[in-house]
C-alpha cells in the first residue's frame, strides 16, 4: 500500500511538473522577442548621410533595422565622403519601431579643407548639421507583398538644423534651419534579387541644408525626384545605383545632382560595410565634386 501511494506521488509530482513546463513554453512562445532580427537579411537596407533607413543618398520606404512588427531594431552608422575640394562626415542612430515606425538622428560634418580659404572663410572652416528624422510606413510590405504589384509606401520628415547662420546668410541661404518632407516607395521582387525605390522630397535645402535653406534664386519648397536600384549577387554582396534631384537656389553658386554607384556587403545581421563611387555635383563653385563613399552601419 505504501509502495501504491509512492507511485501515486511520484506521478502527481511528474504531471504537475509537465503541466509547468509546458506552461512556461506556452507563455514564452506567447510574449515576442521585442528584439528579435527577425526580418530578411539586407531588408532593413542601409543608413544613408541624413540617417534615414535606405541607400547612401535616398531615404527608402523601408524601416530601419530588423525588427519585425512584433519588435524593435536599431542602428548606429559613420560615413565618410571624400570629395575632390571638400569631405563630408556623418555619426548617428536610428531605431525602427515594430516596422512602422522610424526615428533617426545625424550630426554632419562638411569640413571645407584648403578650399575655405580660397572661398574667403577659413582654411579648414566646417559647416555643421542637425538632422532628426522620423518616417512612417503608411502601406504595402516590400517582403511578403510578392503577389502584389503595391509597393511598400511610406512619408518621412527632416528637420536639418546648421550651426553657422551668419556665414550662411552672408552667401544667400534665407535660414540656417529648415524641414524636407518626402514620400518613397518600394518595391522587392524576391525572385529577381531585385529592388527599386523612388522617392520625391519637397525641399528648400542648398546641399542637403549643409548652405541652408532658400536662397536669392528661389525660396520656395520644390519636389525633387530620388531613386535607387539594388541588385543581390549574393546572400550578402548587393550592388546599385542611385540619382538624386536637388534645387538651385543660390546665385553664387549652381547645385545640380548627384549620384553614386555602391556596393554594400552585409556581414551578418549586426553589421554592414558599403563603398561607393558618387558624384555630388557642383558645390560652392567648385566643379565635379566626385569622391570615395564609406559607410560602416551595426545594429540589429
Amino acid at each position: 500500500m505504501t509502495s501504491l501511494n509512492a507511485r501515486a506521488a511520484l506521478l502527481a509530482v511528474g504531471l504537475t511538473a509537465a503541466v509547468a513546463v509546458g506552461g512556461a513554453r506556452a507563455d514564452d512562445m506567447a510574449k515576442p522577442d521585442l528584439f528579435d532580427s527577425g526580418k530578411l537579411l539586407a531588408t532593413g537596407g542601409v543608413t544613408q548621410v541624413e540617417g534615414a533607413g535606405g541607400g547612401g543618398l535616398v531615404p527608402w520606404a523601408l524601416v530601419t533595422g530588423y525588427g519585425t512588427s512584433d519588435s524593435i531594431g536599431a542602428n548606429a552608422h559613420y560615413t565618410y565622403v571624400g570629395l575632390r575640394d571638400f569631405s563630408l562626415h556623418s555619426a548617428g542612430l536610428s531605431v525602427g519601431l515594430f516596422d512602422r515606425v522610424e526615428l533617426s538622428y545625424a550630426r554632419q560634418t562638411f569640413d571645407t579643407g584648403k578650399t575655405g580659404a580660397q572661398l574667403g572663410i577659413g582654411n579648414g572652416f566646417r559647416f555643421e548639421q542637425n538632422v532628426l528624422g522620423a518616417k512612417v510606413r503608411l502601406f504595402g510590405d516590400a517582403v511578403y507583398g510578392q503577389d502584389s504589384w503595391l509597393p511598400q509606401t511610406a512619408v518621412g520628415i527632416q528637420y536639418k538644423a546648421n550651426t553657422q547662420d551668419r556665414i550662411l546668410k552672408a552667401v544667400g541661404a534665407k535660414d540656417a534651419n529648415g524641414i524636407d518632407y518626402y514620400v518613397a516607395a518600394t518595391k522587392l521582387f524576391l525572385d529577381q534579387s531585385l529592388l527599386v525605390n523612388a522617392t520625391v522630397r519637397l525641399t528648400r535645402g542648398n546641399q542637403y541644408g549643409l548652405l541652408g535653406f532658400g536662397g536669392d534664386r528661389n525660396d520656395a519648397y520644390r519636389p525633387e525626384f530620388e531613386g535607387s536600384a539594388a541588385y543581390l549577387v549574393t546572400k550578402k554582396l548587393a550592388v546599385g545605383a542611385e540619382y538624386r534631384m536637388k534645387p538651385d537656389n543660390l546665385g553664387f553658386a549652381k547645385e545640380d545632382r548627384a549620384f553614386d554607384v555602391f556596393a554594400a556587403y552585409f556581414l551578418n545581421k549586426n553589421a554592414s560595410l558599403t563603398l561607393a563611387y558618387v558624384d555630388l555635383g557642383d558645390i560652392a563653385t567648385k566643379k565635379r565634386q566626385n569622391g570615395v563613399y564609406a559607410s560602416l552601419q551595426v545594429g540589429f
